[in-house]
């Protein structure tokens, strides 16, 4: 990433993502956990919102979603797709943390907050932390 703009964008294209994967977590999940992924959904929507504000505030064009995603792998049962919740979290953790490393203040802040708030929605899903989260060279 060159700028936290190009961050910023990558950041929302991992939320709009993240709304389209929770989609298909939903609908595979166990009954019991659905709710949590409802949860889940509703938090990146309103983080993608606040990313669309951000990127246009900074002077960028906020990135559209895709109309369709390619899973990584089939998300055909429950263990499945909370192996996929997990995957989407990781991802977005990542994408936000380009942007702890490149801006300052507000943005930076709103930016640590996501991370932390997809690692541990990743530790739910998962049952386990992992070091370092969002930092793939540090894992």
């Amino acid at each position: 990433m060159s700028t936290v703009i190009d961050a910023a964008r990558a950041a929302l294209a991992a939320e709009h993502a993240a709304v389209y994967g929770y989609g298909v977590v939903g609908g595979r999940v166990a009954v019991g956990r659905r709710a949590e992924a409802l949860q889940c959904l509703q938090a990146h929507q309103a983080r993608r919102d606040a990313l669309r504000r951000t990127v246009a505030d900074l002077g960028g064009a906020p990135v559209n979603a895709a109309a369709a995603y390619e899973l990584p792998f089939a998300v055909r049962d429950p263990e499945a797709a909370g192996r996929f919740a997990v995957f989407l979290e990781e991802r977005v953790a990542g994408a936000h943390g380009d942007v702890v490393r490149l801006a300052i203040g507000g943005i930076r802040r709103d930016a640590a907050a996501a991370m932390r708030d997809a690692a541990v929605r990743a530790v739910r899903w998962r049952g386990a932390s992992t070091p370092f989260p969002g930092l793939a060279e540090r894992a």
